[in-house]
């Protein structure tokens, strides 16, 4: 298993959760509210899909449109009404207004975490000095995976950058350890690049839904990417 790339998709109900985890998809990652970019879904939804898949789940801790943390204490509290309904992965990253870390509300709720695995998000995209941001948040517990296109405006403008990054996790360098996890406008066609850079993490959303994100993932899709992922993007 530990050559074989991970493959995550965006569910935002069981139907969907079925349909990926039957193309072979080897993480959730739990959302609601596209329009917004995911924001975290009710305790309800993390039961019935709990319930119906036995795959990972990474629920996205995030109330409002954005990349600002708003109310922390909401989001304390919303953390703690999803680990007592048994999550135990998580996806959050907050910028303050200079695009640095909100290192004082990611801190707050990983704290409220207690050692769950979890995923700093796309907000990476968006930070002001993306390794500065990493040796930030390196000393974090349970950080294992950084979701990311390598530019806000998506993977194409960001491969360079992937690619880097993931020269530097085979250095060794502080603050690279964690998992990249390339998501954000990727396309079949990147991943043989990414596949010999040494990416090993993939996320896709709109992609597992060729009719659009008012239709459920197909199975069809998600293993077309899990075939890509296992023959080396060939």
């Amino acid at each position: 298993m530990s050559n074989r790339a991970v493959l995550e998709v965006i569910a935002l109900d069981a139907e969907d959760a079925i349909a990926a985890q039957a193309g072979g998809a080897d993480r959730l990652e739990l959302v609601t509210d596209m329009a917004a970019d995911g924001l975290t879904p009710s305790r309800e939804t993390y039961g019935r899909i709990r319930a119906a898949v036995d795959i990972p789940l990474r629920v996205m801790l995030r109330l409002a449109d954005g990349f600002a943390a708003g109310d922390i204490d909401a989001l304390v509290r919303v953390a703690r009404e999803m680990r007592a309904e048994g999550a135990d992965e998580f996806v959050l990253g907050f910028l303050d207004e200079a695009g640095h870390v909100d290192l004082v509300a990611v801190e707050r709720l990983v704290a409220e975490l207690d050692g769950c695995r979890w995923t700093f998000h796309r907000a990476l995209d968006r930070v002001a000095d993306r390794d500065a941001a990493r040796k930030q948040l390196a000393d974090l517990p349970g950080l294992d995976t950084y979701l990311t296109a390598g530019s806000p405006a998506g993977v194409d403008e960001g491969l360079a950058t992937l690619l880097a990054e993931a020269a530097a996790a085979r250095r060794g360098e502080p603050g690279y350890a964690p998992r990249l996890l390339v998501g954000g406008g990727l396309r079949l066609d990147h991943v043989p690049a990414l596949l010999e850079g040494g990416v090993a993490g993939f996320h896709i959303g709109g992609a597992a839904r060729p009719a659009g994100w008012s239709a459920p993932v197909s199975p069809a899709a998600v293993r077309a990417w899990r075939t890509a992922l296992d023959e080396g993007g060939r």
